[in-house]
């Protein structure tokens, strides 16, 4: 496969090594998708604290255990890999959860039953899965936005960027166009042009982004499509 050394793929199979590379890689890994994960660990029904292990502990079993018997980019997209050992952990987890129980180990608690409300706390109508779905779109548009960013900065438009990124996921109205041009000094069709402009540029990253996690062009397009869908749900 020509683009495997630029996918998360290749970034699971060197997080699997040794050195400052492979710890870079699994950084890398939890930086990005620790959103997901984590929703998907709370959406079980664990507290705040004890998903937070959960999720520190599934990153370093993932690329322990998978990284080299399992991770195989011609298997499918990587957000299904990813969630498919997810919850393969997480069966493991409570398995030996329930074996030291005997031994005076305690069980985890459920959320129910101790939780404080916090930022990282589900939509209750969520499933796991749709907690992880979610949180997933949200890390890729994220990661696009934050790289539409440093190109801004390169490029001397910063400014520009920060004043106009909440029109890139929404369409603002016409009294938003007005103010905005008028705070950067624009006409107003000069600022629509700019606007249209960072919008095709992060819907390029975006596409790039999950470029990363699929292995043929079908894949790439059913992400996109599932993408929209997610995003769609959660900026309306």
């Amino acid at each position: 496969m020509a683009k495997f050394d630029s996918t998360q793929w290749s970034i699971v199979l060197r997080a699997g090594g040794t050195g400052a590379d492979a710890r870079g890689a699994l950084d890398t890994l939890c930086r990005t998708y620790r959103p997901p994960v984590l929703a998907f660990v709370r959406g079980r029904g664990f507290p705040a604290e004890a998903a937070e292990d959960l999720t520190q502990a599934f990153f370093a079993d993932f690329i322990e255990r998978s990284a080299h018997a399992d991770a195989d980019p011609e298997r499918g997209r990587f957000r299904s890999f990813l969630l498919v050992a997810l919850k393969r952990f997480l069966i493991n987890a409570n398995a030996q959860k329930r074996a030291q129980k005997r031994g005076g180990a305690a069980e985890i608690e459920t959320l129910q039953e101790n939780s404080q409300p916090g930022a990282d706390a589900v939509v209750e109508t969520d499933t796991p899965e749709r907690a992880f779905e979610r949180n997933w779109a949200l890390a890729v548009l994220e990661n696009a936005m934050r790289r539409l960013r440093e190109e801004a900065r390169a490029a001397g438009k910063a400014q520009l960027f920060e004043r106009l990124r909440e029109f890139l996921a929404e369409s603002p109205d016409e009294a938003d166009y007005e103010r905005a041009a008028h705070d950067l000094g624009l006409r107003r069709n000069t600022l629509a042009v700019a606007v249209h402009r960072l919008r095709h540029r992060l819907r390029e990253l975006v596409r790039a982004e999950l470029a990363q996690t699929t292995a043929s062009r079908a894949e790439l397009e059913l992400e996109l499509r599932e993408l929209r869908g997610t995003l769609a749900s959660v900026l309306d």
